[in-house]
């Protein structure tokens, strides 16, 4: 069999030729990842950050002339020095709970007045820190949300803005754990209660109405149920102004999908496909657009390096295990998600390839990565990158099996820098006591 050349990710992750052989290095920008490896060791994130100022821009370019703010969700990836290169780009955050509107705060104070917090169960200790903070909007679930809001708003002197998330019952087709449209989910009010809700809203003088907010899904890469979304918020938002209430804001979500296999389209133009879905319906309103894109921006600038330790064969299944696991990445077990998985060093001979299982040391068998996936031989000791694992890897990572989670690196141009150390057996033990 004769492998398909590995799909690189430019300009982040690319093969060059080794100097002095007949080989080829993936590199993230000008840093050949087999360097980081050997520094830093197996589990690894790479980053690069070329590649999210790169997407950041192309989406703001994508929304040029309209009102709009770019609000990264926070929740794709956390680590600080990735939301302080986002901060310094001028974007807003998308935050989910108090921890992440500190991570916020930690890399930019004055980015408060440009996030907006989302989620169905806020505390009210996140909802007095928000406050205090002077976030620009409250994403709104619940009647009982926004009366706690109320009450904690009065309790502080302050004054909240808000927008009411509605459930457009608009389907995408992704995952079901990821979709969150629908009416049979958790996620926003249901379309018939939102004027009561407002109403509700404005008969307390320390809230301000501001806003309606929607999120349909994630992953999403058809951009007609953002269009058939966005047409139904406009309808409600004439309806709203028409009862008194000064709406400025629609918050459209993110959701943005990213192509984890191959695909022969830009992200510049899936951007303006998406622009113009999201945009066309509002046009007339003089609306200021809030988007929350997260996997779009940094999915395809990470990847997660792990290096094969055994090949192992059972009965004609041929298994390769390597020292990376579903604790480090686990949307492949949640979700049965597709990752590409590449070698590192491309060598000249390396043409022959195999089906195998990636899989990696966790005592469970949902510790895959890829189940009967060719791929070019493998020996123990060789380096793969996982494609595509910047969204939803660190963040979702845990310490099952009391495994130490990754270091994380971040690249530009041919500077690398360790934005996260490698957790120690220590560190885990640390907060437990005898």
């Amino acid at each position: 069999m004769k492998a398909e050349p590995p799909a690189q990710r430019s300009p982040a992750f690319t093969y060059r030729r080794k100097v002095g052989t007949s080989c080829a290095e993936m590199c993230a920008d000008a840093v050949p990842l087999e360097r980081l490896a050997k520094k830093y060791g197996t589990p690894l994130y790479v980053y690069s950050g070329s590649t999210i100022q790169e997407r950041y821009r192309q989406l703001e370019e994508a929304f040029h002339g309209t009102g709009h703010t770019i609000c990264y969700s926070v929740k794709a990836n956390s680590n600080l020095s990735i939301l302080r290169l986002l901060a310094k780009l001028g974007a807003g955050f998308d935050i989910v709970s108090g921890g992440e509107l500190q991570r916020v705060a930690e890399v930019s104070p004055k980015a408060a007045g440009r996030v907006v917090f989302s989620g169905v169960g806020k505390q009210a200790d996140e909802i007095d820190l928000a406050l205090r903070t002077d976030i620009l909007l409250f994403n709104v679930e619940s009647v009982s949300e926004l009366e706690l809001l109320a009450a904690r708003a009065a309790h502080l002197r302050r004054r909240a803005q808000f927008a009411v998330r509605v459930n457009p019952d608009v389907a995408a087709e992704t995952h079901p754990y990821i979709s969150t449209g629908l009416h049979e989910h958790k996620f926003g009010v249901p379309w018939s209660d939102a004027p009561a809700l407002y109403s509700r809203g404005s008969e307390s003088p320390q809230l301000q109405a501001a806003g309606v907010s929607v999120h349909i899904g994630s992953q999403i890469t058809d951009v007609g149920p953002f269009r058939e979304a966005m047409a139904r918020i406009a309808s409600l938002v004439r309806s709203l102004r028409a009862e008194g209430h000064n709406l400025r804001y629609v918050d459209a979500g993110g959701g943005l999908g990213i192509p984890y296999e191959r695909s022969s389209r830009t992200f510049s133009a899936m951007a303006h496909r998406y622009a113009k879905a999201v945009f066309q319906p509002l046009k007339g309103l003089g609306i200021h657009l809030l988007l929350e894109p997260g996997r779009a921006i940094i999915g395809p600038a990470g990847v997660l390096l792990t290096r094969v330790v055994y090949r192992k064969g059972n009965n004609g299944k041929q298994f390769v295990v390597v020292d990376a696991a579903m604790n480090d990445l686990l949307r492949p077990s949640l979700y049965g998600a597709y990752h590409q998985i590449v070698p590192v060093a491309l060598h000249a001979d390396g043409v022959a390839t195999e089906v195998v299982d990636i899989v990696g040391p966790i005592c469970e068998t949902g510790d895959f990565f890829a189940r009967d996936r060719e791929i070019r031989y493998l020996r123990e000791g060789d380096l793969l990158a996982i494609l595509d694992a910047g969204a939803y890897g660190m963040t979702l990572a845990s310490n099952y099996n009391t495994r130490p989670r990754p270091a994380e690196v971040l690249v530009e141009g041919s500077r690398s820098q360790l934005i996260r150390k490698r957790e120690s057996i220590a560190d885990l033990l640390a907060p437990e006591r005898l």
